[in-house]
């Protein structure tokens, strides 16, 4: 009876703490959005990395799942968009990340050479020098995906989940009527030697998830299982923790607030902030405003201000102390209606309020 006394008189401390790890400090609060330059060719399923203190956009996707390839420099000392060289082969779904000023990119989805339009897996791998503004083709990746991440880790870059054909398939690319799956494949490139090789895979396969890595370690969060297309899949919030040097996956984190995918991320002094993302049900077709922060040193979620404009298939990147976020789709994808929005805001963030 005394230990179960003594049980119950600890659950309001485990409540209080729980409910803590969604409220914002008090310094957050006070954190604003401001609006920048306008993005000058808004599209859906843009994604972003930042290189040299400015921000890189690439990708995008024009109506009937046609790649764009565009390449965009965005300079904050200037407040200018500036257009660049287009991808070498105008692709979607891509996993960009930065590593020694350069921008690497990996996999994706292009049109089939033939038949009704779809989502075709590649293995492609490229480095993009922003100094030069040029384009190198790289060793392809092991395995064919689209909609992986990317992050660089040490002197190694972990190409991390997507989607694809099912083992065995006869089809050459995926659509919402053909068999598909989420993939949990970890592959690692050397940059220095230009090979891979196969690390653990994932726990939760998943797609359209993002991931960043914080002392050593990477976190990949939320995402969508079951399919490539959120008409066809389920949101979920959970986040797992690869650590490269051991090639092991930690017990599940804790979990994001908000369940979703299609979103973006950046890190700033030891926290991954998480912006927008798109839900589906029968129900609902809906995009997020939501921003929130997950920090590993203490295994703990923050949210944050919402973004000014909501969104799915957005970029994201830190340059100094600025969350910046970029374009996207205000509406769930599936709708047969334009909805890109030009929209760019950067929350300035503080270090000292944890």
């Amino acid at each position: 009876m005394a230990s179960l006394r003594k049980a119950i008189a600890s659950l309001p401390i485990v409540l209080s703490a729980a409910c803590c790890a969604l409220i914002a400090p008090a310094a957050s609060a006070q954190m604003k959005w401001e609006k920048l330059a306008p993005f000058p060719e808004p599209a859906e399923e843009i994604l972003g990395a930042a290189a040299g203190g400015k921000m890189y956009v690439f990708a995008g996707l024009a109506p009937i799942w046609k790649p764009m390839g565009m390449v965009y420099e965005y300079d904050p000392a200037t407040n200018r968009w500036t257009k660049k060289n287009s991808m070498p082969l105008p692709s979607h779904h891509v996993a960009f990340t930065e590593y020694h000023g350069k921008i690497y990119a990996f996999g994706g989805f292009v049109y089939p050479p033939s038949g009704p339009p779809a989502w075709m897996p590649i293995n492609n791998a490229w480095e993009y020098d922003p100094s030069s503004d040029t384009w190198k083709a790289l060793a392809p990746m092991p395995s064919k995906r689209g909609s992986p991440v990317a992050v660089a880790v040490g002197d190694r870059i972990y190409v991390i989940g997507g989607a694809s054909l099912l083992p065995g398939a006869t089809d050459i690319a995926i659509s919402p009527a053909t068999p598909q799956e989420s993939v949990g494949t970890v592959e690692e490139y050397n940059p220095e030697t230009n090979t891979w090789r196969e690390r653990s895979p994932m726990p939760t396969p998943r797609n359209h998830t993002t991931a960043a890595a914080v002392n050593g370690k990477i976190y990949v969060i939320g995402g969508r299982v079951g399919a490539a297309f959120i008409a066809l899949a389920s949101d979920i919030s959970v986040v797992e923790e690869y650590d490269p040097a051991a090639d092991k996956w930690s017990a599940p984190r804790s979990r994001m607030p908000t369940a979703r995918s299609a979103l973006a991320s950046g890190v700033f002094d030891g926290r991954i902030y998480v912006a927008g993302g798109e839900f589906q049900d029968p129900h609902m077709m809906a995009t997020f405003r939501t921003v929130e922060a997950y920090e590993p040193a203490s295994n703990t979620w923050f949210v944050l201000p919402s973004m000014p404009v909501s969104r799915h298939g957005l970029a994201a990147g830190v340059i100094g102390n600025r969350f910046i976020v970029v374009g996207g789709d205000v509406q769930s994808s599936g709708t047969g209606i334009a909805a890109s929005t030009s929209e760019v805001d950067s929350l300035v963030l503080s270090g000292g309020d944890h």
